[in-house]
């Protein structure tokens, strides 16, 4: 199996659940889920291969910040393009678990992932590596100074593939990033809550997945593959393969949730791997369930994997 070599874009933090901090962010928990996968059989969490992880973002000159540089490497994640603030502090949030494990988030602001600022010589660097895939959300285009930094970026990274986590939190999302975002991804992944804002919002049509797929598809045609998680419900995915526009519905195993935190992060990480190492979008998206699936099961975003899932991975790889 080829190595992968993925770019993420965005948020990174610290979520303190119940009074103790977890390592956080879209971006940073996908690619830890990235670095993971990639491991050899048995190696110590972070012990290098040939996948390669990166992330771009920006920490505060703080305690939190220099922590979480740390255990991002310990992670196995490139730590290159993440950047030191020494004017805004490290990003946090704080994570209320509300009923089966669902959390509410109150996300704040003017953190040092609020001005995420790629210069000249990084960003020269970075258009000179090709990379399998550059990933982004939502969230961190809630800034002027990151949508900026984004688009730039966009403009100069080659990436095989352009994968768009919707990832909406209320009150940091516009209509226009969104819109700005599926026209220049190939790969797009929501839940069914984002998918039913995105459907009365696009296209003021009603909760209906498959129509909304077939309608995000004619309006951008670049979009070749669209996930929508169901939580226990599974998942459904949209895919332009052998069979154009074949829409299914994959289903998951019930679990008892410890919290969601990085659930979907784990589900997009899982589908990546899975889909680049060369199983059919179908096989990719069972996959993802599963990790997702276990990763709800546990507390925190990044847990160990246990055998099954271990298993599971092996078989992908082999």
């Amino acid at each position: 199996m080829n190595a992968i070599k993925a770019l993420t874009f965005g948020e990174i933090l610290f979520d303190i659940i119940n009074g103790s901090s977890h390592l956080g962010g879209a971006p940073l928990n996908l690619a830890a889920h990235l670095a993971k996968m990639g491991e050899k059989p048995g190696a110590k969490t972070g012990t290098k291969t040939g996948t390669k992880t990166a992330v771009i973002s920006a920490v505060g000159k703080d305690e939190l910040g220099a922590e979480l540089l740390n255990k991002a490497e310990k992670l196995g994640i490139d730590t290159s393009y993440i950047f030191v603030d020494e004017k805004r502090p490290t990003g946090t949030v704080t994570v209320e678990l509300k009923e089966e494990g669902i959390p509410h988030f109150t996300i704040h602001e003017n953190v040092a992932w609020d001005a995420i600022n790629v210069d000249a010589e990084n960003m020269d660097a970075l258009a000179a590596e090709e990379w399998d895939v550059f990933c982004f959300g939502t969230l961190a285009q809630r800034s002027e100074a990151n949508r900026n930094t984004l688009w730039r970026l966009l403009s100069v990274i080659r990436a095989k593939h352009v994968f768009y986590d919707v990832n909406f939190r209320p009150g940091f999302y516009e209509k226009e990033w969104i819109e700005t975002s599926l026209a220049v991804a190939d790969i797009v992944k929501m839940n069914s809550e984002e998918a039913a804002i995105i459907s009365g919002l696009l296209f003021n049509i009603g909760h209906d997945e498959k129509e909304l797929c077939r309608l995000l598809v004619e309006k951008y045609p670049g979009i070749s593959i669209i996930c929508i998680t169901k939580g226990a419900g599974g998942v459904a995915v949209y895919h332009n393969g052998n069979n154009e526009g074949a829409y299914e519905e994959i289903k998951t195993t019930s679990i008892e949730v410890a919290d969601t935190v990085g659930a979907g992060d784990a589900f997009s990480a899982g589908f990546l791997y899975a889909y680049f190492s060369g199983c059919s979008v179908s096989e990719a998206a069972s996959y993802a369930c599963a990790l997702g699936t276990y990763v709800a099961s546990k507390p925190g975003s990044v847990p160990e994997y246990s055998e099954k899932i271990i298993e599971k991975l092996e078989w992908i790889k082999a």
